[in-house]
């Protein structure tokens, strides 16, 4: 049985089952059905995502904002659109927070005369410990509450170590992650309005390795500031298992962080015109920084090779966009946001109408779906399109949302839309030192290319 033939099946299906296609899509459907074909077919032989995401993570590197390698990946991600000879290309200047993370953090477990190092990461944000670190006896919790319930008495001069995982029983690890990500936010000033004198996390991964995950935190108002570090989930399991022998089991912790004065950066932005609402606007894009010691392939060189892959994807096969697509390069997702927020506020500010934005931002796995936000009638004519993309297993289309980077668009209306690749291993790599290019299946990342090129091209064409 051909694609073509199983696509016009299951949207037939549909058609039985009531939910109809829009007129427009019902006339035009074996003609989409062929284009996007041709998308895939694009993306799969003739693809330059990879090798471009192959530049990015070895060749630019680690790109946390503020950095050389982030100014550097402004430049490259600018000369890849401008090679690539979209209509026009552009910074935007957007000032961005600046943290380093200074010489390599130390940790060490003391039972008794048993002394044994374990892996950690401050925490993005954190301050450094004092000179020569801190050692203190340690208290396991696994919630705020059961922090609180202990009182000041307990933990005052201690170290407080969160350890609650991340629930192996979901199947969608962005749940589970998003049940235990409050610990590394609010956990310093959590267990500092208690008297304690360091945080410690668990990290953010459903797996057990040697990999700490950093990420970042933030001091609530009032609170002291006191330093803060995620330990890999070996190094908890052992911390854990040592403090039940014996509870009076006393951590080490010594790291160099500061925060620098806020940097000037840039967002990156590439277009291609539209022919009859060329004052609309569709973005797709990712962000473009990482953190300071991983690759950032997955998180998210992935997205951005993968933006800038559909709006090439489109002008290689000759056609002409009614709305002006952009591919932006957002930069300061993993601390501050300062990107999105900056473009969000320009668009306002020239009041640009834009009528949908995509994001990918959950790595560079096999695409699943489409996340969507927006009217119960947006969702509902994206969900009519379901026809043309279950031939290549993107099946779900409206659970989850749309993207850190894209999120204050919606203020302004915009339909936003975030792609949903598998989530089974992404938290595998998130935040720490193995997000690294061989991580990548290169057919997977052409996959989500092809999907985000064809979801962009139903909304350019149909609009919402």
């Amino acid at each position: 049985m051909s694609l073509e033939f199983k696509s016009f099946f299951t949207a037939l299906s549909l058609f039985i089952a009531g939910v109809a296609l829009p007129v427009s899509a019902q006339t035009d459907f074996q003609a989409d059905s062929a284009f996007i074909r041709k998308i895939y077919d694009t993306a799969l032989s003739e693809g330059k995502s990879y090798e471009w995401l192959r530049h990015l993570t070895q060749q630019v590197g680690p790109r946390l904002s503020g950095s050389e390698g982030a100014a550097k990946a402004v430049l490259y991600t600018k000369s890849v659109m401008e090679s690539e000879r979209f209509d026009h290309v552009f910074l935007q200047n957007v000032m961005v927070p600046h943290w380093v993370r200074g010489a390599k953090e130390k940790a060490q477990i003391s039972n008794g005369k048993q002394k044994t190092d374990v892996p950690i990461a401050a925490l993005g944000g954190s301050i450094a410990t004092p000179k020569g670190g801190i050692r203190a006896k340690v208290i396991e919790v696994k919630s705020f509450q059961q922090l609180r319930d202990l009182g000041t008495e307990k933990v005052k001069g201690k170290i407080v170590f969160f350890n609650r995982p991340m629930d192996p029983t979901k199947i969608n690890t962005f749940e589970a992650y998003a049940g235990a990500v409050e610990q590394r936010a609010a956990g310093a000033s959590e267990a500092a309005k208690l008297g304690a004198i360091g945080s410690i996390t668990r990290s953010m991964t459903t797996r057990l390795d040697d990999f700490p995950h950093t990420g970042s935190m933030r001091y609530a108002s009032g609170a002291p500031m006191i330093p803060a570090a995620a330990i890999s989930t070996n190094g908890a399991e052992l911390l854990s298992k040592t403090l039940q022998a014996n509870p009076e089991t006393e951590f080490y912790f010594e790291q160099n962080c500061e925060t620098l004065p806020d940097a000037a950066s840039h967002n990156v932005i590439g277009e291609l015109k539209g022919k009859t609402n060329a004052g609309k606007y569709i973005a797709i894009g990712g962000h473009l920084d990482s953190w300071d010691f991983a690759q950032g392939a997955h998180d998210d060189g992935s997205g951005c090779v993968q933006s800038i892959e559909a709006l090439r994807i489109l002008k290689a096969l000759g056609y002409q966009p009614n709305h002006t697509l952009r591919a932006v390069m957002f930069m300061n997702e993993e601390n501050g946001m300062k990107g999105g927020i900056t473009y969000a506020d320009s668009a306002k500010s020239k009041q640009e109408t834009h009528i949908a934005a995509i994001e990918s931002d959950h790595g560079g796995f096999s695409p699943r779906g489409f996340g969507i936000v927006g009217t119960p009638a947006q969702k509902a004519r994206i969900q009519q399109w379901a026809g043309l993309f279950a031939a290549y297993g993107v099946h779900e289309l409206g659970p989850g949302g749309g993207g850190a980077d894209i999120g204050p668009l919606a203020q302004q209306g915009t339909v936003l839309l975030g792609l949903m690749p598998d989530t089974q291993r992404y938290f595998d790599y998130h935040h720490a030192a193995n997000d690294r290019f061989e991580a990548v299946s290169k057919r997977e990342l052409e996959l989500g290319a092809a999907a985000m090129a064809s979801m962009l091209y139903l909304i350019d064409k149909y609009g919402l």
